[in-house]
């Protein structure tokens, strides 16, 4: 597995970005949606206020989705770089 200097920036700098995306939508459901939970309960989902289901089920339920989105993403720039596992 041979790799030049200029492929492994390309991997590393798409690589942050995919990491800064993901923090940041992490952040928005691990913390902005409970700050704003008193707000989301004007709405409802399945008869539960927003604000507690999302406390409750869907931010735990958002981070594994984008975990598997992550490693397909993750997986999808190692292909494209050439530094991928087989």
């Amino acid at each position: 597995m041979d790799v030049d200097a200029s492929q492994n920036d390309i991997h590393w700098n798409r690589t942050r970005n995919l990491m800064i995306v993901h923090m940041a939508i992490w952040f928005v459901f691990s913390f902005l949606i409970h700050w704003f939970a008193s707000t989301l309960n004007n709405t409802s989902l399945l008869q539960f206020p927003l604000g507690f289901y999302m406390a409750a089920q869907g931010s735990l339920a958002m981070f594994v989705i984008q975990l598997f989105i992550f490693v397909q993403q993750q997986d999808k720039i190692d292909r494209e770089c050439g530094i991928a596992e087989d």
